[in-house]
């Protein structure tokens, strides 16, 4: 039994799905499957079964859940001790939504290292809205930066505001957009297949239906695509302020716009965070991470933009 089998049975369990939690660990979902079948034999015991609903826990495997989240947890605590005591700069892994990913979490990074004296070894990974609390609740990742976090998974979290902002619609200042916006194309980044987004919360207000919305690989990309006159596209109003002022996109008037949101910074309770988390958690609170936040620069673009991936980012 390893590290590695618990992981990926605490993953699936909690997010319902070998796919799902494949995509957090990066992975294949034949190696996932393989990581499962292993502790399977291991223990003797199917551990999870797949209904209609998604993955069921046997009652082996509702007993095995709470100890390899334990588990897993300390063994993220036990891989901090030793690089502590080695002098090697503690780690913090930071995860958030893809509009965060795209714009905020690269310079707000940067100057948090900066400021932290380049003692903690920061980086970010990109994931779903759902995937934030499993991610911060089983220490694959010490700080989750995106929307409100709620429900079963986020039980025991500490979640507090950070960042105020609002969602506007935007499209091609040539272009007149009439009737209903349930009629509309959509051009979205990866947050319009996001159940849990802003994004989606604000489309499903306005009545659009899953058909009218086509997904891009980011939202630099997807602006474009609206700039040109194809369609329209949803942004963070303060984020998409430099194209708004060069007239490359104009806001477009809606019955649920502007609509205001606020990011949430999650982690762990005071008794069971890491140091890097508490630091990193403070630092959002002061001017010049409003700053970050509020102004971060000009995004990745869309030809060098990559979603990090877990394994690769945090093993």
């Amino acid at each position: 039994m390893t590290l590695g089998q618990l992981n990926a049975f605490v993953l699936v369990a909690r997010l319902g799905s070998v796919t799902d939690a494949a995509k957090a660990l990066g992975v294949s979902e034949p190696a996932v499957s393989q990581a499962l079948a292993a502790l399977r034999l291991h223990h003797g015991d199917k551990l999870l079964t797949k209904r209609a609903g998604g993955m069921t826990l046997t009652a082996g495997g509702s007993r095995l859940l709470p100890i390899a989240s334990q588990m897993v947890a300390l063994g993220a605590e036990a891989d901090a001790a030793v690089r502590q005591a080695n002098g090697v700069a503690a780690r913090l892994q930071l995860a958030v939504t893809s509009e965060i990913a795209e714009f905020v979490a690269n310079p707000l990074l940067e100057a948090f290292t900066r400021r932290s004296g380049n003692s903690i070894d920061a980086s970010a990974g990109l994931a779903r809205t759902t995937e934030l609390a499993v991610l911060v609740a089983n220490r694959l990742a010490d700080v989750a930066l995106g929307p409100e976090l709620t429900g079963d998974a986020a039980k025991g979290l500490d979640c507090v505001p950070v960042f105020r902002g609002s969602l506007v619609v935007v499209g091609s200042p040539n272009s007149r957009h009439q009737g209903s916006p349930a009629h509309w194309r959509w051009l979205l980044d990866p947050a319009g297949a996001d159940p849990g987004s802003d994004t989606l919360r604000l489309l499903r207000r306005l009545g659009v239906p899953d058909e009218g919305i086509q997904i891009f690989p980011n939202q630099t990309a997807a602006w474009s695509a609206a700039a040109s006159g194809v369609g329209v596209s949803v942004a963070l109003e303060h984020l998409v302020a430099p194209q708004l002022r060069r007239h490359e996109l104009a806001v477009v008037p809606t019955r649920g716009t502007p609509m205001s949101l606020c990011w949430h910074v999650t982690t762990l309770p005071t008794d069971r965070r890491s140091g890097a988390a508490n630091s990193l958690r403070h630092f959002l609170g002061t001017p010049a991470a409003m700053q970050v936040m509020r102004s971060p620069g000009s995004g990745v673009p869309p030809s060098r933009f990559r979603p990090p991936v877990y394994v690769t980012i945090w093993s």
